[in-house]
């Protein structure tokens, strides 16, 4: 009996080869968000494919000559549908690291990196501007990566692990083998320390909730709702006091966005909503230099922002991708051993220089921008996507989760499932076209509506 792959391509029905062309690079984005949650390329440069192109970076090459290749069948990615409002802050943080890097004679090998993260953050953009329907992925690989990452943490819990983190309380950090009551094990899940753990949780349970959007029966939706609060569970269960209050951050914003934004119709009322951000982030700022400035008040993190703010006066153009810790760590008093400056902003600050400290807090004003006014719109993606980067941003402010590889490559394909939704210009009507997710018709607060249904 002939099957379904025998029959041939009909009038409306797209050839083997234009199905398969099409999947590739979805395919890709599926195996870089996985990878991210649970570690399964390696790591190692010996290891790598060829030379400089590691498995991850072989995904996304074949991802991207996908997208562009012509196919009889179906028309390829344009040239506009990789544009973004990112664009111009984008390409001032590549040109801060290259100056970085080769002023200081430092090592290729991290600006390769950042180029990597580039080039995930135009493959998932092209994904969702030339496959409108790919969300539902989006939403189904976030809901596996969390699964796959909370259970492991919920097992080092139950199953009293040994993780090498260790807390007395919420707020006291304890050797694991101090002994006596109270010691809470930390969990890390698929990670190597919790509070990467609890940034990875902060970025990708708002977009889990998209999986709950693409079905409609009540117990697969249970199903997911489950997986979610288990998430949200093992987040707790790193005791990571920045991972806390940017996950409260983010469920604010789910609210805020979902029931408030939609009754701030004046344009003043939004824009002093806005400038209240604004003033927020500023005095976030200015605590950070006082604290710096102040001792030994917030401990090692005091120390390694006072470090930071000498070293980035002594070098404008910066120390180099990736050198923060170690530059830290001889300035800092004390011979304490840092990996990073403990803040996002500052990191970037002492390793690109002020360039690169301002294209990233464009891409942050960017992003929050495009990502508000698609919630305001009632937008699913724009709304988790706005909860996804408010948490992370937040948690910035007292680390840099973005340190690892991992973390650093889901907050880029983040940052692109937010700005495909949004035009390349800012005028009505310019760049390419909006791709945001469409409300229903009866029930705008579940988001997409379904395929043929009337407008």
């Amino acid at each position: 009996m002939a099957s379904d792959q025998s029959v041939p391509a009909g009038p409306g029905r797209p050839s083997a080869i234009v199905r398969f062309v099409q999947f590739v690079p979805l395919g890709a984005v599926a195996v870089v968000l996985l990878d991210s949650g649970t570690d399964f390329f390696p790591d190692d440069p010996v290891e790598s494919v060829v030379g400089i192109v590691t498995p991850t970076r072989l995904a996304l090459l074949v991802g991207l000559i996908a997208l562009v290749v012509p196919v009889r069948g179906r028309s390829r990615a344009r040239l506009r549908d990789f544009r973004t409002r990112l664009d111009v802050p984008i390409g001032l943080l590549v040109v801060a690291a290259g100056a970085a890097t080769y002023h200081g004679g430092q090592a290729t090998a991290p600006l390769r990196g950042l180029l990597t993260v580039v080039c995930c953050y135009y493959l998932v953009v092209g994904v969702r501007r030339t496959q409108t329907e790919s969300w539902r992925a989006i939403g189904i690989l976030a809901l596996t990566g969390v699964a796959a990452a909370a259970t492991t943490a919920f097992s080092q819990v139950t199953n009293e692990t040994p993780t090498g983190f260790c807390r007395t309380g919420l707020l006291t950090d304890v050797a694991c083998d101090a002994g006596g009551d109270g010691i809470l094990i930390r969990a890390t899940g698929t990670f190597s320390n919790p509070n990467l753990l609890a940034a990875f949780l902060v970025l990708l349970l708002p977009f889990a909730l998209l999986a709950a959007v693409c079905v409609d029966e009540r117990t697969a939706r249970t199903a997911i709702v489950v997986l979610v609060v288990i998430g949200y569970g093992a987040l707790l269960a790193t005791f990571s006091r920045a991972g806390y209050v940017a996950a409260a951050a983010g469920l604010l914003v789910l609210g805020g966005a979902y029931w408030l934004s939609p009754r701030l119709a004046g344009r003043a009322q939004r824009r002093l909503f806005a400038a209240l951000g604004a003033v927020a982030l500023f005095a976030a700022a200015g605590a950070i230099w006082a604290v710096s400035r102040a001792g030994n008040s917030l401990g090692v993190r005091g120390q390694a922002w006072e470090a930071a703010l000498q070293i980035a006066a002594d070098n404008p153009l910066g120390v180099g991708l990736g050198r923060s810790g170690a530059v830290i760590s001889a300035t800092a008093p004390g011979g304490r051993v840092f990996v990073h400056a403990h803040n996002l902003w500052l990191n970037g600050l002492v390793e690109t220089g002020p360039l690169g400290l301002l294209a990233m807090t464009a891409v942050a004003v960017v992003a929050l921008s495009c990502a508000a006014r698609a919630a305001r719109a009632k937008s699913v993606i724009g709304t988790v996507g706005l909860a996804s980067l408010t948490g992370f941003f937040l948690a910035g402010m007292m680390d840099h989760p973005a340190n690892l590889d991992r973390i650093d490559v889901l907050f880029w394909c983040v940052l692109a499932v937010v700005m495909a939704e949004a035009p390349a210009g800012w005028r009505r009507g310019s760049g390419a076209p909006t791709t945001v997710v469409p409300a229903q018709v009866k029930r705008p607060r579940h988001g997409p509506q379904r395929v043929g249904a009337a407008t």
